[in-house]
């Protein structure tokens, strides 16, 4: 019985990655490999032909003798999905050739969907471009993908693979996504079907030399032209040669053969075997993969092990898949024929067999086997409970397309789900992004929880049901319905920790630049629904929850890019403790570099260094050495701003030698600060080059926060270079993207040459489409190097200010809510945000401010 391997959260088969195990003799096809050999030298060879021409066989033989690196991936339908498919490609390059690969890439996957897969496949071909030797990846049936995430993330990496990388395809059908343009530079090879078929020469060495058969110069010549060099087609008939006693009767007899020449010899081979040989490949044939254990549990026998060396000795389409010759699998061909077979022929058998199978691999703990088997078998509550004790694995490895099509697959959701699960699987579609769907799944549970009795159950689950459908509207950026929403799931909340506990960082340096913080977005719906949505999770006993403290993270970001600072020290103290204790990563380290910032900011420099270096020693101590890159950016960062080039230049030596091949947004905090460390030696080529690369990565995540930073570092490298006029055209760009957003510490924090920009900016007439209030206050702050806002950002809402006549007027939060038609709750939010507009703290001190500001009628 295989053991899993185990790569982060995922059960990985190293029987996917093992190359196939060959005969011990097979027809050497020189001219194949040598054009396999001269492929080496173009980025992707393609060996598309039907089932049965020997790709698989032919790859395999050229790998056996190759002198390099090979990574072997097979390929099945259970590798349509997207974090699948590449877990298994790193997973095969780091037991073939790159240990370490896996610790590099595998923070990068647990992030997904936070983090893109293309960032993901930048990461990757960067360390490919580190590994530098030559090597092969091999895709083997490639065909059973149809999932189009994958053709296009493929394709991408096909763009850009480095030049000692080489990529083959094998597929019976061809590629579902264009190499046109590696065609025309030459950077193709091409193998098809009739490249495959077998010379006459070729033919009548495996005749004579592999099925030791003792034929004549005639008869070698018919069955040529029967099988016409179709490789299977020749093993099928010397099959069947062996256990004729008229050979030349049954050449004869070829040629009247039916149209369907694989049918008919596959017959020919199947039913003269033994009855006991039959039955054993017909009820096996259900398995993509099987041993001697699995076999004997679906046969209720315990005779497999002997069946299998029989049929290894006979030589009858069955593959090794690995050199202990434990795992094994059918030929494509055979195994559809077989299956065929035993659907036309036992078609109730076919269910109890893969019910059989379904238990087998649950008791072997390959679950993911086991739930496609109980699908197959229409054991579709088997199949339920299986999915829900396995959610929590799966969702950790970011396989959402493989739970839908799991869920995709129960007839009757309503009957065989659990509430639990019903609403797992609406959760699941919001977090894929699938929006559509899970509005339309929201509305099916919501319709059928109100036609319940009414009861605590059907509180509790309608409760769940606005949870979730406020979470897609959050996704979607329909704000005010949030409200609408949040008011109403308000008294219920899901009991589960599953939608509570998720680690929704394990890469980014800011809470602010993944999607759970919007990637920069920043205005007065975001901060409201973040306020609300601690609250109403704070009084629920989800206080300390990974996604309370992430929401926390989240606001103390935005509030400190508002240099609102004093509330956003409050929420970092409150997150502190929690990231600290519960030893998460992806929130300790945002913490520390926010502090690290405040720390900055009130000229406390000895203490925003002893933050980094206490966060470097705590993430060793975790064992999460992944965090340490970021760490040591920020601390050059701080060498840069104390005008210590030198040692920002020695410390920075790490990142200097890992930049790659490829700009990523996974290293955008250490690659911005190597621009920092060119900018600060006047090296202004290489800064503007990673600039440019990283640009439009950011657009394409459409990272607000990053565009940001990287369009004034443009900035403030052509001001430097004394391209003023390019640098004010970045400038305004920057102010464009920040002001709709209210950004203040990302051009304060820049110092007196953003000052010096801002000035020359204002004497411009750039004035059009950035508001002159706007930039005037950013000067103002950078002149007199004021910490905290002495004024609004902007002015208040209507809202607000009718909130303010209010406040003048006496009313109680009771007596304002009922005015403005708001919740109690939704105006104690608004006066929050009020005060954090006017620097207050209270109702009189509000009022105060306002009086001064003449904010009131």
């Amino acid at each position: 019985m295989q053991k899993p391997t185990d790569l982060g959260d995922s059960v990985m088969l190293r029987t996917k990655i093992t190359l196939p195990v060959q005969h011990d003799k097979l027809v050497l096809r020189n001219h194949l490999a040598n054009l396999l050999d001269k492929g080496r030298r173009t980025r992707l060879t393609t060996i598309c032909a039907p089932a049965g021409f020997g790709k698989t066989t032919l790859l395999s033989q050229w790998a056996d003798n190759a002198s390099f690196p090979i990574i072997w991936i097979s390929l099945d339908d259970k590798d349509n999905d997207l974090m699948r498919f590449w877990r298994y490609l790193i997973y095969g390059l780091t037991s073939t050739c790159m240990p370490g690969l896996s610790a590099a890439i595998g923070p990068l996957m647990q992030s997904y969907p936070q983090t893109s897969i293309y960032t993901i496949v930048d990461a990757l071909i960067n360390e490919l471009y580190e590994y530098n030797k030559e090597m092969a990846i091999i895709l083997d049936d490639y065909h059973t993908i149809d999932h189009v995430p994958i053709h296009d993330s493929l394709a991408y990496l096909v763009d850009y693979l480095p030049r000692h990388v080489h990529l083959t395809i094998t597929s019976r059908s061809s590629l579902p996504f264009t190499v046109a343009k590696w065609h025309v530079r030459g950077g193709v090879t091409e193998i098809t079907s009739q490249s495959l078929l077998f010379t006459e020469k070729e033919a009548a060495m495996f005749y004579r030399e592999i099925a030791h058969l003792s034929l004549s110069t005639e008869q070698l010549g018919k069955l040529s032209a029967f099988t016409e060099g179709w490789v299977a087609g020749m093993q099928l008939v010397a099959l069947s040669l062996q256990n004729q006693l008229d050979c030349d009767r049954f050449i004869e007899e070829l040629s009247g053969s039916p149209q369907n020449v694989a049918d008919f010899l596959l017959e020919e081979v199947l039913f003269r075997l033994p009855a006991d040989m039959q039955e054993f490949l017909l009820h096996t044939s259900i398995l993509q993969r099987m041993d001697a254990a699995i076999c004997d549990a679906i046969r209720q026998r315990s005779d497999s092990d002997a069946m299998l060396a029989r049929l290894q000795k006979q030589h009858l389409f069955l593959i090794p898949l690995d050199h202990a010759g434990r795992w094994f699998r059918y030929h494509h061909l055979f195994s559809d024929f077989l299956r065929a077979e035993l659907q036309k022929k036992e078609p109730q058998n076919w269910l109890h067999l893969h019910q059989l199978a379904s238990r087998a691999f649950a008791d072997m703990g390959l679950l993911d086997e086991a739930i496609d088997h109980a699908i197959r078998a229409k054991q579709y509550e088997q199949a339920a409970q299986l999915i829900e004790t396995h959610i929590v694995a799966v969702l950790a490895r970011g396989e959402f397309a493989t739970l839908i099509r799991w869920f995709d697959s129960i007839p009757a959701p309503a009957e065989m789900l659990s509430p639990l699960l019903s609403l797992l699987f609406a959760f699941i579609l919001v977090v894929a992004g699938e929006t559509v769907r899970a509005a339309a799944e929201i509305d099916r549970l919501e319709a059928a929880c109100r036609a319940w009795p009414p009861s605590e159950e059907q509180r509790q689950f309608l409760g769940g049901v606005f949870f979730v459908r406020a979470n897609l509207v959050f996704a979607t950026g329909d704000f005010p319905r949030w409200f609408a929403q949040a008011e109403q799931f308000y008294e219920r909340l899901p009991e589960s920790p599953v939608f509570y506990q998720f680690n929704y960082n394990t890469t980014e340096p800011f809470i602010r630049r993944t999607a759970f913080g919007l990637k920069g977005i920043l205005n007065e719906h975001t901060e409201a629904i973040g306020l609300r949505f601690s609250e109403i999770l704070e009084s629920h006993g989800w206080r300390d929850s990974l996604m309370n403290m992430y929401v926390n993270q989240a606001l103390a970001e935005g509030y400190y890019e508002w240099n609102r600072l004093a509330d956003s020290r409050a929420l970092l103290d409150k997150v502190q403790r929690i990231a600290w204790d519960k030893q998460v990563a992806g929130l300790y380290i945002p913490n520390c570099l926010t502090r690290a910032r405040h720390h900055w900011a009130n000229a406390e420099r000895q203490l925003a260094r002893y933050v980094i270096d206490e966060a470097i020693q705590t993430v060793q101590k975790w064992g999460e050495p992944h965090w340490q890159r970021p760490l040591l950016a920020f601390h050059t960062r701080l060498d840069l701003l104390m005008g210590d080039v030198e040692r920002a230049w020695s410390r920075a030596e790490p990142l200097r030698q890992s930049i790659g091949m490829q700009a990523t947004l996974a290293k955008e905090l250490e690659l911005l600060t190597l621009v920092r460390l060119y900018m600060a030696k006047n090296e202004y080529e290489q800064a503007r080059e990673l600039l440019t690369a990283l640009k439009p990565l950011a657009k394409r995540e459409n990272c607000l926060v990053s565009q940001c930073e990287i369009t004034l570092l443009q900035s403030l490298l052509e001001y430097q270079d004394d391209n003023q006029t390019d640098a004010i055209g970045f400038l305004h760009e920057a102010l464009l993207l920040a002001e709709s957003n209210g950004y203040i510490r990302s051009f304060v924090d820049e110092g007196e040459p953003m000052h010096q920009l801002l000035v020359a900016y204002r004497k411009t007439q750039a004035w059009n489409t950035v508001s002159r209030d706007y930039v005037n206050m950013l000067t103002q702050l950078g002149e007199s190097g004021t910490k905290e806002l002495p004024f609004p950002l902007s002015p208040l809402t209507q809202k607000e200010l009718a909130l303010l006549d209010l406040i003048g007027q006496g009313a109680t939060n009771k007596v304002m809510a009922e005015q403005l038609s708001l919740s109690v709750g939704t105006v104690k939010i608004y006066l929050n945000r009020i005060y954090g507009k006017l620097g207050v703290s209270s109702r009189t001190q509000a009022l105060l401010k306002a009086q001064e500001l003449s904010l009131l009628k």
